[in-house]
């Protein structure tokens, strides 16, 4: 159902001494809306979908401020395609800052909401930041050794000559040694599921360019990375939207995860991790989000 119109800005914020670009989507009419933060997973951008999610919220009257992370898209940030857990992290507080100083927004009432990987730094974040109002979490990466186990053993094993590489080059302070994304099954990718590439180029606009590739040395970092460990420390209400057949975040490791907030509430969804973004899928949960967010942000 519509009910604000909406417009977008764009607008930019500094991360340590970088630029993220974003958008901000404004409810017409609304004085002073809540907003909402909204943050893609590895390697995606904002143009990969998050502008439906924000523009739905702004029909809502909650603003919407649709991010990438710094060395991706149009953000600034050398080298390019540098996926670091602690630069996207920091990322999010830049973010948190920047709608905090808005005159146009109700820095009092921020919410984020983060989706695959960005589900991850979600409840990371939402941990840091008692402040926040609440937490949205779609299809979220908790468990790196879940991930890894889903890749299997010899998906992984491919991928370490690179990764190798790459972190001589760093050492060495030379250009960075790029992996595949995502790949088809059998190919050398950080994830091969048969519905990781159709996946990921479906969320592509029409005209955009997609960088499938990130630097190699972020693999044993995703390996190490579990921040559904930080569900228990979430104090404020946090949705969890799960995908029943997500074949990159395994549900089973998310669901007791999420079972560990206190203020945790959590949605199933009989579909795949890509497809939540499309169709039938997207309307259900977005839905969901809506009334999630209207709810703990008096919106």
């Amino acid at each position: 159902m519509i009910g604000h119109t909406v417009t977008r800005h764009d607008v930019s914020f500094d991360s340590a001494g970088d630029t993220c670009a974003a958008w901000l989507f404004l409810p017409d009419g609304v004085t002073n809306p809540p907003v909402v933060i909204l943050g893609h997973g590895l390697g995606a951008t904002r143009e990969m979908r998050l502008d439906a999610f924000a523009e739905r919220f702004a029909q809502a009257g909650i603003a919407a401020l649709a991010f990438t992370y710094r060395h991706f898209g149009d953000s600034t940030g050398q080298p390019r395609q540098l996926l670091s857990i602690n630069r996207q992290l920091a990322d999010w507080d830049a973010a948190i800052a920047h709608v905090k100083g808005r005159s146009d927004v109700d820095g009092s009432r921020v919410a984020v909401w983060g989706s695959s990987f960005g589900g991850g730094h979600a409840i990371v974040v939402a941990s840091r930041h008692p402040e926040l109002r609440a937490a949205v979490s779609q299809c979220p990466f908790t468990d790196g050794l879940a991930s890894a186990r889903a890749l299997g053993p010899v998906g992984t094993m491919r991928l370490l000559p690179t990764v190798a590489r790459d972190l001589v080059a760093a050492t060495l302070q030379r250009d960075p040694v790029l992996i595949t994304l995502a790949g088809a099954p059998g190919e050398k990718a950080l994830m091969t599921a048969p519905d990781a590439l159709p996946g990921y180029l479906a969320l592509v606009p029409e005209g955009a360019a997609f960088v499938n590739e990130v630097t190699a040395r972020v693999a044993p970092t995703i390996t190490r990375h579990r921040p559904g460990k930080v569900a228990k420390d979430v104090r404020m209400p946090i949705l969890f939207c799960i995908c029943d057949h997500d074949s990159v975040t395994p549900p089973e490791e998310t669901l007791a995860y999420a079972r560990t907030a206190p203020r945790g509430e959590i949605k199933r969804y009989d579909a795949g991790h890509f497809d939540i973004y499309l169709g039938e899928a997207f309307e259900t949960v977005v839905a969901d989000q809506t009334e999630f967010l209207t709810r703990h942000l008096k919106a």
